[in-house]
Formats: C-alpha cells, sequence, structure tokens
C-alpha cells in the first residue's frame, strides 16, 4: 500500500522531521503539509496549502480528501500559557482537524505526536499532562487507526531547518542519554519510520512510547 499523507507541524522541529522521512521513503507516494506560514520546501511528492486557518477546515474539503495517513505533529509547549490558552490550541485546535478527516477518510491512520508524562487518566494534578491525555483520548475515540506518540528527546534529522537554539545548544546531550538511558531517547528519523510503518501495517498498540518508536522504525 502507498501512503498519502497528510502532515501537520512542518515548519517546528518534529513535523519537519517527520516531514523529511516521508520525502526520503519510498512507501510514502503523496505528502500534502498543512501549513499556517510557507515552508519554503519543494519535493516531487510535496504540496503545500499556506495560510491554513486550523479551526475552519471547509474550504479545504475537497483537497484533504482521499488520503490514508495523517502525521500530526502541531503543538506547542504550555510555558507561559494559561490553562484556557493551552486547551484552545491543544486540544480545541488538534480536534477540529481530526473530526474533519475522521468524516472524509474514515480509514485513516492517524499519528498524534503528544509527549512523555501524558496523563491518560485526565485526573492528575499537571494541567498540561491532563490536556494531552484528554487529546489523546478523543482521537483514540475518534479513529479506529489512532496511535499516540510519547517520545521523550529526539535527535533532529541531518538538513533540518526548524531548529530552536536551546536544542543546538543541548543537541550534545543525545549520544549520551541514549547510551544510558535508552527508553528516553530516539531520532526524529526513527519517529518518521515508525508512522509510516503504522500507516502500512497497524498495531494492537495504541500509546506508542520511545522503545515501541524504535522498535517500529526497524520492523
Amino acid at each position: 500500500m502507498k501512503i498519502k499523507a497528510i502532515v501537520t507541524g512542518a515548519t517546528g522541529m518534529v513535523g519537519e522531521g517527520v516531514l523529511l522521512e516521508c520525502l526520503d521513503n519510498p512507501d510514502v507516494e503523496q505528502v500534502l503539509v498543512l501549513n499556517r506560514r510557507p515552508g519554503g520546501r519543494s519535493h516531487p511528492k510535496l504540496r503545500e496549502l499556506s495560510g491554513v486557518d486550523f479551526f475552519n477546515l471547509a474550504p479545504l474539503e475537497s483537497q484533504l480528501a482521499g488520503h490514508n495517513a495523517c502525521f500530526f505533529c502541531l503543538g506547542t509547549s504550555s510555558v507561559g500559557m494559561s490553562q484556557a490558552e493551552y486547551e484552545r490550541v491543544t486540544y480545541d485546535l488538534t480536534l477540529s482537524v481530526a473530526q474533519v478527516l475522521a468524516r472524509l477518510n474514515p480509514e485513516m491512520t492517524f499519528c498524534y505526536v503528544t509527549g512523555a508524562g501524558t496523563d491518560s487518566s485526565e485526573r492528575g494534578r499537571v494541567a498540561w499532562a491532563r490536556v494531552k491525555g484528554r487529546t489523546e483520548n478523543a482521537l483514540l475515540r475518534l479513529f479506529k487507526n489512532a496511535y499516540m506518540f510519547r517520545p521523550g528527546m529526539m535527535k533532529a534529522v541531518p538538513g533540518q531547518k526548524n531548529l530552536k537554539p536551546i536544542y543546538k545548544a543541548l543537541a550534545w546531550i543525545y549520544p549520551i542519554g541514549r547510551a544510558l538511558y535508552p527508553k528516553g531517547f530516539c531520532t526524529l528519523q526513527e519517529v518518521g519510520r515508525a508512522m509510516i510503518h503504522l500507516a502500512k501495517a497497524g498495531s494492537s498498540k495504541r500509546i506508542i512510547d520511545v522503545p515501541d518508536i524504535v522498535e517500529l522504525a526497524r520492523a
């Protein structure tokens, strides 16, 4: 099966890494990127829609139909945000997109990048973890082929442009962390490959932690 994927968050570190793996992978036939601002990348497989209002995808529905995977990498840190703001850009925005895609492409594989420490119970003390857990649970109800990615620290893919200065400053930690604590470290290439594998073959496991990412990337 050839994959026709939608990728969000490609102007951020995680989404860009996943996009590069999709463009390089022969199992991916087409990639449609949804961006708020132009990503500035061209490739024969790639089509980009920029200026996207993620809360109103109605004008784009004809272009969103016919895809069998969505790699949802759009997200933000909760630092400096009120809980209401964080819920809007995490839960509300994600579900706004996911509900449209589930209606147009009900059989699609939906991979959502969430985070280590997400609270599936939605009742813990940490606000961001509750919001992420609520988002995960809603997506798992919405798609029968939904997978929640909970990576730790990720190594960038060669050629990435969208790296924050703090990541560049801390990149030296990765090889040490991978050697000493492999459960907390993976590469963005592995994240992308794991998503592609799930789009092709699926899995009975719906919560995808770092060891799962590494195993799926090798499959």
